[in-house]
């Protein structure tokens, strides 16, 4: 197994790319939603990169500090394959993996929708990182979890970093867990990232684009402009503003495209059209910041127990680790 490597599709690229059903129910939505997932075609999995980069982009630096200073107690814990939801680059996840490789040997499976992405990482990390074997999953995070319930046989810890864990709703988050909890066996760890509660100030500033640059912006832009192309639609990019704020109440940094004019906008492979009104908006994706007991006590009501946790005392940004009951 040391020092394979290869990228495996484990979904159909039409049912995650043209989903109409899941993408119908989003556009039905008040506001309409686009699934984050058309975020992360080529184009923007490389605006991500370069956005996730920025000084004012406080959860790479916060993660990326936690991972620098702990890498090696979580890496005492884990066992020899390491499973990681949404990898990207797996820029991060390279501290890990190294610490991991002195104790053991080590299988990395990046799940990803991005193809890009996981063929650069079956072929970068492997030549960094000597021993490392890498079987990247192309597909969503559901499929990349059904197929190592069916095909692994040795001990899974599993990763979900970048606080992603925030990019879901209340009943997906709770079903993502459950589905994480089902994919492993008892004693196996789940680490994971969340953002904790702070202040409007500095949620918003971290969310926009600082005063000269415009990856956050052309992120969004792409996001809107992809899943145009994918369903056959007139969107023009530049009757939109992208902006993010956060809502107090509901803990939530809401990502908005909002109209500069009024528009109708057809969406030919859906036969849809929507109909926006200058100001109005659509949600292209939120960040769901935590309570620290509230975060840990809904995890492990999916059957984990917490084993070890790190919080950055100045960011507020926690790095938890669980194991499966």
């Amino acid at each position: 197994m040391s020092g394979e490597s290869r990228v495996e599709p484990v979904d159909d690229e039409a049912a995650f790319w043209d989903d109409r059903s899941v993408v119908l129910e989003c556009l039905r939505e008040t506001p309409p939603r686009i699934p984050a997932w058309y975020g992360y075609d080529a184009v923007g999995s490389q605006l991500w990169e370069e956005l996730s980069s920025l000084s004012s982009y406080y959860p790479t630096q916060a993660e990326f500090a936690l991972l620098e200073r702990h890498a090696g107690e979580i890496a005492n814990r884990l066992g020899p394959c390491v499973a990681e939801l949404g990898s990207g680059s797996a820029k991060k996840t390279r501290l890990l993996l190294s610490a991991c490789l002195r104790r053991r040997r080590t299988m990395y499976l990046p799940i990803d929708v991005s193809r890009e992405m996981l063929e650069h990482s079956a072929t970068a990390l492997p030549a960094e990182l000597d021993g490392l074997a890498v079987q990247g999953l192309w597909g969503r995070y559901e499929a990349g979890l059904s197929y190592l319930r069916s095909a692994r046989s040795e001990p899974l810890s599993m990763v979900l970093l970048g606080s992603n864990i925030g990019n879901t709703t209340l009943a997906e988050r709770a079903a993502l867990v459950g589905d994480i909890a089902n994919t492993l066996e008892p004693g196996d760890h789940f680490l994971v990232t969340a953002d904790l509660v702070k202040p409007a100030p500095v949620l918003d500033a971290a969310y926009n684009d600082p005063p000269g640059a415009s990856a956050l912006a052309r992120f969004r832009l792409n996001q809107l402009a992809h899943f145009s192309r994918r369903f056959d639609g007139d969107v023009e990019l530049h009757r939109f503003y992208p902006r993010a704020h956060y809502v107090t109440e509901t803990r939530t940094v809401e990502g908005h495209l909002y109209a500069t004019e009024d528009q109708t906008v057809t969406l030919r492979a859906l036969d849809y059209t929507l109909t926006l009104r200058c100001g109005d908006r659509i949600c292209h994706g939120h960040s769901v910041k935590f309570h620290r007991p509230e975060f840990v006590d809904a995890v492990c009501a999916c059957g984990f127990e917490l084993d070890a946790e790190w919080i950055d005392a100045v960011w507020q940004y926690g790095l938890f680790l669980f194991v499966r009951r």
